[in-house]
């Protein structure tokens, strides 16, 4: 598709879908506001323009259409009020969510890691302490993505920015090489594992993957739901961690190293963590002020809001000189993550806001109502999996579906609403195995030339049915218990 036809395709699809009868039942303007969001998943999908352009984008305009689109006949008569203030109100209310902060602080966190060198540390120490075995390297490149998840909110700058620039050092030590059979050797079983891990990573931690934290704001506007960190882990943690322990195992078996032991791994390790030298003053202050915030999400997010923590630790991090002002700003990746997701919370919430969810919800449940609760959740949460197929980003299917599916969930009747979020949220990490263009650090994985078009497909197909299969045999039956 070329250029244009990306950029024509999200105004064309809001035009046509406007333009359609309006449903029975459903007021004109929730019906147009639909089209405008729509347009903006078409997109978000086809990406003519950056994501926060396009989310920009479409809050302005509804902005500006607001007489039409996002407010009732009702409401525009009632004396004193006023569209175009309550229209801008909530075209920026996305930006004072508290979880759109908290994306950002974790950003900072990121940039803490690059910045000091400690993520690269830590991932030399791992392969120089484990690497003398394969397998054992492969729980090495897995717990190194582990201890960086919590405070990496993109699974792109953690694994792909810097697991994999240590990792794609490690196979031309025993001449295993991209786009031909020595690529058997030892490659294609680290660069797997890299990409298995920080999937299983990406659902255990809420902060370990920006879309996680985008559906639990989405979530929050739609139901009222709110799931903290805490919340999170536990939740996630029986399968999460089972996952964790078993993936560079099953990665072993499947794809499996010819290469089974050598010294000239942790050897080049050892010396690049010489080159290193001893911990700096900001790697030590860094590492206090990680455990310190983890500890303040965990337990003390009754009494301080995990944002806040983000932008205390932000603040701590420029008094001490480990940041500078001129490193935040430059951070185009947290700003653009940050005006993206305020637009998108802005954009589902205005769903909620015009009546459209719970119109859809009702519709649906009518639908379905005759289904068992549970049998209900976990088709849904199913259908919400698979369909991921179908994207090349979690932010896209996190914006197009997940208020569909929770409307569709609120329509039946008997259905526990939060056991049903803590369900089908974590899904988010681990469906981005399924393709090579299924989550940001995919493609760069793939384009390494060590895991194979076919194999590539084969192996996220494999590795996505056990993800899946591992959250509906344990996870559920664990929800049940702690909900």
């Amino acid at each position: 598709m070329t250029f244009q036809m990306k950029l024509l395709a999200p105004p064309i699809v809001a035009i046509i879908v406007a333009l359609l009868p309006v449903p029975a039942g459903l007021p004109p303007h929730a019906w147009y506001f639909f089209a405008i969001f729509l347009g903006v998943v078409v997109g978000l999908i086809f990406e003519p323009l950056p994501g926060a352009v396009i989310g920009l984008i479409g809050v302005a305009v509804a902005a500006l259409l607001a007489p039409w689109v996002l407010f009732s006949p009702e409401q525009l008569a009632e004396t004193g009020f006023s569209s175009s203030g309550r229209a801008f109100s909530w075209a920026v209310s996305g930006f004072t969510n508290s979880i759109v902060w908290l994306i950002f602080g974790a950003f900072m966190f990121a940039l803490g890691y690059e910045k000091t060198g400690l993520g690269r540390r830590i991932a030399l120490w791992l392969v120089k302490t484990m690497g003398r075995r394969t397998l054992t390297l492969g729980y090495a490149v897995m717990l190194a993505d582990v201890a960086l998840a919590p405070f990496t909110p993109s699974n792109t700058a953690r694994s792909a920015g810097t697991i994999y620039p240590v990792v794609r050092n490690l196979p031309d030590l025993y001449d295993s090489h991209p786009s031909d059979e020595s690529r058997k050797r030892i490659g294609t079983f680290l660069m797997w594992t890299a990409i298995a891990s920080t999937c299983v990573t990406s659902s255990l931690f809420l902060t370990a993957l920006a879309p996680n934290l985008l559906a639990v704001a989405l979530t929050e506007t739609a139901t009222g739901i709110r799931i903290g960190w805490g919340e999170w882990f536990i939740a996630v943690a029986p399968v999460g961690i089972l996952l964790l322990l078993v993936t560079p195992l099953l990665c072993y078996w499947l794809c499996p190293p010819e290469v089974k032991s050598g010294s000239a791994i942790p050897d080049w390790a050892a010396a690049e963590l010489t080159k290193l030298g001893g911990l700096t003053r900001n790697e030590i202050i860094l590492l206090c002020l990680v455990v310190t915030a983890l500890a303040l999400w965990i337990f003390a997010s009754e009494m301080i809001s995990s944002a806040l923590v983000g932008i205390l630790v932000i603040c701590t991090m420029l008094i001490l000189s480990i940041l500078k002002w001129d490193d935040i700003l430059a951070n185009k990746a947290a700003w653009n993550t940050f005006v993206w997701f305020a637009t998108l919370v802005a954009l589902a919430g205005g769903l909620n806001q015009v009546g459209f969810v719970e119109w859809f919800g009702l519709l649906v449940g009518g639908r379905i109502s005759h289904f068992d609760p549970m049998m209900a959740m976990i088709t849904l949460a199913v259908i919400f999996y698979l369909l991921h197929y179908f994207f090349a980003s979690v932010t896209a299917h996190t914006t197009a579906l997940l208020p569909v599916m929770l409307a569709a969930a609120s329509g039946i009747p008997g259905i526990d609403m939060h056991m049903f979020v803590l369900m089908l949220l974590p899904t988010l990490g681990i469906m981005g195995i399924l393709t090579p263009y299924a989550t940001g650090p995919s493609p760069v994985y793939y384009g390494s030339g060590y895991i194979p078009g076919p194999l590539y497909w084969r192996l996220g197909a494999i590795f996505g049915l056990v993800f899946l299969l591992a959250w509906l045999a344990i996870g559920v039956p664990w929800l049940a218990l702690i909900a």
